[in-house]
């Protein structure tokens, strides 16, 4: 939201950020890159399921014209939305949906899709962020297609300052959380293979998460745990994720859900090659020949024959990587949409 929400200012609208702040470290107000910023509190503060009450009423009172929703799977945007309907205000609703580690999770998914389908055929748009995303809530009974819109993530990583980073001889680099469902496992398993064809190779699992010591073991088991290291890059540090991508002889990613995966976008724009599990929100950079795809469940000879294969003969890109220029673009469009349609 951030990267739109500034631009989007430059396009006519006066956007407030509203988030929950579930430390409560942070200021209640602030003012980033000239877009105000309100924080209101939310519980429980250590679970990825929490509510926060004052969104409800900061939409209630607040006088917008326009609420932008973000995300589904939070009582949070949910609040909102119902606030929104209440007071009658246009809204929109960005579905940002995500994978989770839990079996039981996943399973209730659909029924969680079908429970808030009445809530998002009030919406005047509905955004998906790739068309994996748009194909998954066509197919929910109650959400209206023609509202479905596509609006993917930009992919806009800052210019580096100096010489080039050098490439690094058989650096892989596996991006994402550190949970079982990003598929890092699967690269470190995938790792002694891809030893036998390229000797130098080694791995850089960037992330932060409660897999770190399964991990760990499962390289230390497989005699590569000088091989592969673990760490981290601050979501903020956009030039040392640049500097770190550009790098790597090849970047993974994978996993078993993405909606739409910014940080392979990101890669394949600063021209790494990319291996990617050729499922949900990924099968779209497969399909658009932006990254070389393995089937589900693909095994450790499988992954690292596409890797091996992926550096030896990258893709070559000829489709466009999209912006956040482009994204604050179409998003613009269809605020006015939503309002002019509520207008009539």
């Amino acid at each position: 939201m951030r990267e739109v929400a500034r631009r989007t200012a430059g396009l006519g609208f006066d956007a407030t950020v509203l988030t929950v702040d579930l430390a409560g470290s942070l200021p209640a107000i602030e003012d980033i890159d000239g877009v105000p910023v309100r924080r209101v509190r939310g519980c429980p503060r250590r679970r990825d399921y929490y509510v926060a009450p004052d969104v409800y009423r900061s939409v209630l009172t607040g006088g917008w014209d326009l609420v932008h929703c973000q995300g589904v799977h939070t009582f949070v945007p949910i609040l909102a939305m119902v606030a929104a309907v209440r007071r009658r205000v246009p809204f929109v609703v960005t579905f940002h949906t995500g994978g989770h580690s839990s079996a039981l999770r996943r399973l209730l998914r659909p029924a969680h899709w079908l429970a808030l389908a009445p809530l998002l055929r009030r919406a005047e748009r509905l955004i998906a962020v790739s068309e994996f995303e748009r194909r998954l809530f066509a197919g929910v009974p109650g959400i209206p297609g023609r509202r479905l819109v596509v609006i993917p993530n930009g992919a806009d990583l800052p210019a580096l300052t100096g010489p080039a980073p050098r490439v690094e001889d058989g650096l892989i680099v596996s991006l994402g959380r550190l949970e079982r469902y990003k598929g890092h496992h699967l690269a470190i398993a995938a790792l002694p293979a891809v030893i036998d064809r390229i000797p130098s190779a080694r791995l850089l699992v960037v992330g932060g998460g409660p897999y770190r010591d399964d991990l760990e073991q499962l390289a230390a088991r497989l005699g590569v745990g000088e091989r592969v290291r673990i760490t981290s890059i601050d979501s903020s540090d956009r030039a040392g994720m640049a500097a770190l991508l550009s790098r790597a002889a090849a970047v993974v990613l994978l996993s078993e859900y993405e909606a739409h995966a910014i940080a392979a976008i990101e890669a394949i724009a600063l021209g790494r090659p990319v291996v990617v599990t050729d499922a949900t929100g990924l099968h779209d950079l497969v399909d658009a020949g932006l990254a070389r795809g393995v089937r589900p469940g693909a095994g450790p000879s499988e992954i690292s024959a596409a890797i091996c294969d992926e550096i030896a003969s990258p893709r070559v890109r000829t489709t466009k990587i999209p912006s956040w220029d482009d994204a604050a673009t179409a998003l613009a469009a269809v605020y006015r949409e939503a309002i002019a349609a509520r207008a009539e």
